[in-house]
């Protein structure tokens, strides 16, 4: 597959590099993450009304740009690399992307037209709270009374899911197993039975939280699809999502070889720059090989998310073009993020500096939604069946 920025991709790119240089800096992360909620709403609101990133991929129908994934992508890179704290991967890499691809139009035309047109903020709830990261995570359940669901079970690992106006959430049909019986429904956040905690985390920029749902009940508008058959669906979603979080990966890769480069390029030692050590120089040049690398992964993964939305010919590709794009940058930022540290010495892990921000984000993102040994496995899998 060959690929290249077009004139419009590079300028998409190239504003939101200088937008989030001048609204994310060291200081406004550091402000944020302080906060229980972790996002500066102001600045939230900023990005939807003169950015409009939150409706890059949403058709121009339910009052998105129409654009593409990689678009989306791109503007992640972006996001990774600055630390934005906002609830943009939540909102846009979940919860946009399961209305479009298990929304019905009534529930796209209500929910997209809300977060474009003013920001509504949303998740995707589905793990109960185990290790796996595949259908065997959804433990909640529900089950038919007359024309409603009522759902029960307990969600954990909810990216900005005490903020998020709207929650979607997977549940699996009481006695259901596997990727059977699993559906999607959508829960406005006040829905009662509802309650919400925010889980502190070591990755203080990106905050999570855990669901309990006691009793639920929706009526039938809130499904999403058909009952039972939701799995296919959500297995795109988190594809998606991971491909969206493997770019943020790749930006933080580059944030960090541009400080290592920058600081060991000051730092004297026996009256030279360290940057002028041998070992040094090949330390460097490991960790920019890895952030190229990792960065042609990425806009692999998106032109195939991009065909899994469109129902495009390689859209069967996307589970696999996912797990390569996640395993290997959630490898390759940890280790950046390790050799950066060593590479800053001491003040590596101090408070001042950011170094510990990134490395804290690269072992979070490691384990979100599947770290590399779970995606190779994955890989593994579909090879032998």
């Amino acid at each position: 597959m060959e690929f290249a920025f077009t004139e419009e991709q590079e300028m998409i790119r190239d504003t939101a590099s200088s937008f989030l240089a001048e609204v994310s800096t060291s200081a406004a992360v550091r402000a944020a993450m302080a906060t229980e909620q972790g996002y500066d709403g102001a600045l939230w609101h900023r990005i939807c009304s003169e950015m409009y990133w939150q409706a890059i991929h949403v058709p121009e129908e339910f009052g998105g740009m129409g654009l593409g994934y990689v678009e989306v992508v791109a503007t992640m890179e972006q996001m990774g690399r600055y630390l934005l704290c906002s609830p943009y991967f939540s909102t846009v890499c979940l919860a946009a992307n399961a209305l479009l691809l298990a929304g019905s139009d009534a529930q796209k035309a209500e929910w997209l037209g809300r977060m474009c047109e003013s920001g509504h903020t949303a998740t995707v709830a589905f793990n109960g709270g185990i290790s796996d990261w595949g259908a065997d995570a959804i433990t909640a359940t529900w089950r038919r009374e007359g024309d409603s669901y009522v759902l029960n079970g307990e969600y954990r690992y909810v990216v900005d899911g005490h903020t998020a106006e709207l929650l979607i959430v997977a549940a699996r049909e009481e006695g259901s197993g596997g990727e059977q019986g699993i559906s999607l429904f959508l829960l406005p956040a006040e829905t009662p039975g509802v309650t919400r905690q925010w889980l502190p985390t070591m990755d203080q920029a990106r905050k999570q939280a855990s669901l309990q749902l006691s009793g639920v009940t929706l009526a039938q508008p809130a499904l999403m699809g058909e009952a039972g058959g939701a799995w296919t669906h959500l297995s795109a979603v988190l594809d998606l999502a991971a491909i969206a979080l493997a770019a943020e990966q790749v930006g933080g890769c580059q944030q960090l070889l541009d400080q290592v480069v920058e600081y060991t390029g000051e730092r004297v030692q026996f009256n030279r720059t360290i940057a002028s050590f041998q070992a040094v120089k090949h330390k460097a040049a490991d960790m920019m090989l890895q952030t190229e690398v990792a960065r042609s992964a990425i806009y692999y993964g998106a032109c195939i998310a991009q065909e899994a939305l469109d129902g495009g010919p390689m859209a069967a590709e996307l589970g696999d073009a996912a797990s390569v794009t996640k395993s290997y940058c959630s490898d390759a930022y940890f280790a950046i993020a390790g050799d950066a540290l060593q590479l800053f010495g001491g003040v590596g892990f101090t408070w001042e500096y950011d170094i510990h921000l990134y490395f804290k984000r690269a072992k979070s993102s490691e384990h979100l939604l599947g770290n590399g040994a779970f995606h190779r496995e994955r890989i593994a899998q579909c090879l032998l069946d």
